[in-house]
C-alpha cells in the first residue's frame, strides 16, 4: 500500500467490536459514540464465550450481539471462516479487538486486512503477549505505556496506529500499573478510532498516519 493510497471511510463508520471480558474498551467506544459528530456507529459485538459483561454491556445500548465458540467447531480454521461470516454479516468499515483474547486466523485477515485494529499494554514492540505490564515490571522499565495497532497474523506485531506513555511508579504492582495503563488505552482507542473514521489515513510499510 502507498504512501499514496488514502483510505477513507463512510460516514458515519460502522463499527463492529469483539470482545472476551468486561469491555470497558467497548463501553467506551459506545460512549463516543453516542455523539454523532464522532463519526461512527457500534452496529454488532460478537464475542467468544457467552455471559461477559461485554455483551451485557452491548445488549444494554441496543446493539445486536453474536458468539462464535471455539469449541463449537472441529477446528480453529472452521471457527475462523464461522467467526469471518458473523462480522461480515455487519457490512463493518473497522473491526476493533476490546480485549478480544483470540488470534485471527488466514480468513479473517484476508477480509478484513488492514481495517482491523487490536490494543496491547506495553510500549509495542516491547513485552509482547498477554503479560505486558508483567513484564515491564520485571524488567524495571520505568515508563511503559499502550499501542493501538493494525492486526496481522503475528502476536501484537502489526503496524502502528497510536501509542502513549505510561509512568512505572516505585510502588506499582501489576495489577495498578494494568489499571492505570488501560485507563489512558481507552482514551487512546476514542481519539485515534475518531481520527480515522473522520479524516482516514495512509500506510506506508509500517508507517501509519492518521489525517
Amino acid at each position: 500500500m502507498s504512501v499514496a493510497d488514502r483510505i477513507t471511510l463512510r460516514s458515519p463508520a460502522r463499527l463492529v467490536v469483539l470482545v472476551s471480558g468486561s469491555g470497558t474498551n467497548l463501553q467506551a467506544l459506545l460512549d463516543a459514540t453516542e455523539d454523532p459528530a464522532f463519526g461512527a456507529t457500534v452496529v454488532g459485538v460478537g464475542a467468544d464465550r457467552d455471559g461477559i459483561e461485554g455483551l451485557s454491556r452491548a445488549a444494554r445500548a441496543g446493539v445486536p450481539t453474536f458468539v462464535e465458540k471455539l469449541g463449537d467447531h472441529p477446528d480453529r480454521f472452521s471457527w475462523d471462516r464461522a467467526l469471518t461470516k458473523a462480522v461480515d454479516a455487519y457490512d463493518p468499515d473497522l473491526v476493533v479487538l476490546a480485549g478480544f483474547m483470540k488470534l485471527c486466523g488466514a480468513d479473517f485477515l484476508a477480509r478484513f486486512a488492514g481495517r482491523t485494529l487490536n490494543t496491547h499494554p506495553a510500549l509495542s514492540p516491547s513485552f509482547p503477549g498477554t503479560r505486558g505490564p508483567a513484564d515491564a515490571l520485571e524488567y524495571g522499565v520505568k515508563v511503559t505505556g499502550c499501542t493501538l495497532f493494525l492486526v496481522d497474523a503475528g502476536m501484537d506485531t502489526g503496524a502502528i496506529v497510536a501509542q502513549r506513555a505510561v509512568d512505572v511508579l516505585d510502588d506499582d504492582t501489576t495489577q495498578t500499573l494494568h489499571e492505570r495503563i488501560k485507563t489512558v488505552e481507552r482514551s487512546m482507542l476514542v481519539d485515534a478510532v475518531g481520527r480515522m473514521v473522520r479524516g482516514g489515513w495512509t500506510v506506508d510499510g509500517r508507517k501509519v498516519t492518521l489525517l
